[in-house]
């Protein structure tokens, strides 16, 4: 762990530049600039809002923020894991010409679209203040599914951005993925509506249960209940599996990276 830190701190100018740039190529020449980052998804909201309410929010208290909470965690993980798939391709020309740790351009990602979730997660909680919400010491622990999330994303970053090398078939499979998953994720429907083994099955999908646990914090209906021991172990679970899945891949593929970029 202490070669990682000091390994980090060599290159910590150079992770700081790749942020920076990471933000200005994303927003180069645009009127509003960063502000863009929080109106994708408060306008995909609205849409949802306007079309899927009438249909399934009826009897859902507070379908707004429940929606928002569903767009506000995918929007980050598709964001993060679609930047972070093609990281090393991006970068080729750097990583073919000087030796410097690969995994340092997928990090500089996964920060940059941290900071997009921070803001929207701020617009979120002030949707929230509007919609009657309370809030409560309990949003504390929204901190949990965030870190884990982090974690999970970057080992999510780590497999996509190593197929991706090999097979650049990835970007379009994953496309048809990332749009299934926002189907099972229950971002603009009720699981409420669906039986008890079918509410646990979708726990199967990391997405849904980071959701999940969002909801269960923040939503009035849930208040008082802190979210059970066995959601945090799910939450966790996901994080670990996707780290160590991804780092064992990257590892494996590092000395060959060169060979294909």
């Amino acid at each position: 762990m202490a070669f990682i830190i000091d390994r980090f701190k060599k290159y910590n100018f150079l992770f700081e530049e790749l942020v920076k740039r990471d933000f200005k190529k994303r927003y180069k020449r645009t009127v509003l600039g960063i502000l863009w980052s929080m109106l994708g998804p408060l306008l995909q909201l609205l849409v949802m809002s306007l079309v899927f309410t009438h249909f399934f929010g009826r009897d859902t208290p507070h379908f707004t923020i429940y929606m928002f909470a569903g767009i506000l965690v995918f929007s980050y993980f598709k964001e993060s894991t679609v930047a972070g798939m093609q990281t090393l391709t991006a970068n080729s020309g750097i990583i073919t010409k000087i030796k410097v740790p690969k995994y340092i351009f997928l990090l500089s990602k996964n920060v940059s679209s941290l900071i997009n979730f921070l803001l929207m997660l701020i617009i979120f909680f002030v949707f929230a203040a509007v919609d009657g919400i309370s809030f409560s010491p309990r949003f504390i622990l929204l901190l949990y599914p965030i870190i884990c999330l982090l974690i999970f994303n970057i080992g999510m970053g780590l497999i996509l951005s190593a197929l991706y090398v090999f097979f650049r078939d990835v970007q379009y499979l994953y496309d048809i993925f990332t749009l299934l998953l926002m189907y099972m994720s229950a971002i603009f429907y009720n699981v409420k509506d669906f039986p008890y083994a079918i509410q646990r099955l979708l726990l199967f999908n990391p997405v849904y249960t980071y959701i999940h646990y969002f909801r269960l914090v923040v939503l009035p209906q849930h208040d008082g209940v802190v979210p059970s021991l066995n959601v945090h172990l799910i939450c966790g679970f996901y994080a670990l599996a996707a780290i160590v899945i991804g780092s064992i891949i990257y590892k494996k593929c590092n000395y060959r990276f060169v060979y294909y970029l």
